[in-house]
């Protein structure tokens, strides 16, 4: 990572977060702002309600992760077949993702398992 991080304990504020809660006292959540070096101010933001004890490096991974879901979902459908079934029955769309889950993590245990200076086989 070539970013600074900060988190903070914050309160969320306004009417609707007011509204939507029983009690006059608002959870305390985390706030999480990234900062690369190469800006002025901070570019991205999140808000978690992982634990106060929570370190800072697990709040960043965490916060990350959603890259890495979007990716695996983007790979899911587009090169192993996830948007391709054109079935009607339930037994039938169950079996289809459950085929291209499996081909997912052989692919992704393919991955781990590989060097990256490694080529693929021709």
């Amino acid at each position: 990572m070539y970013s600074r991080f900060v988190a903070l304990r914050i309160r969320p504020a306004g009417r609707e977060i007011r509204q939507a809660t029983t009690t006059a006292v608002l959870p305390v959540r985390w706030l999480l702002a990234e900062w690369p070096a190469d800006q002025d101010e901070p570019v991205q933001f999140w808000l978690s309600n992982l634990p106060d004890t929570t370190p800072l490096p697990v709040l960043v991974r965490t916060a990350k992760l959603r890259w890495r879901i979007e990716n695996d979902y983007r790979e899911m459908k587009q090169a192993l077949g996830l948007a391709h079934f054109e079935g009607r029955t339930w037994p039938g769309w169950h079996h289809h993702v459950t085929l291209v889950s499996v081909a997912h993590a052989f692919c992704t245990l393919q991955r781990l398992t590989r060097s990256p200076k490694e080529t693929a086989p021709a």
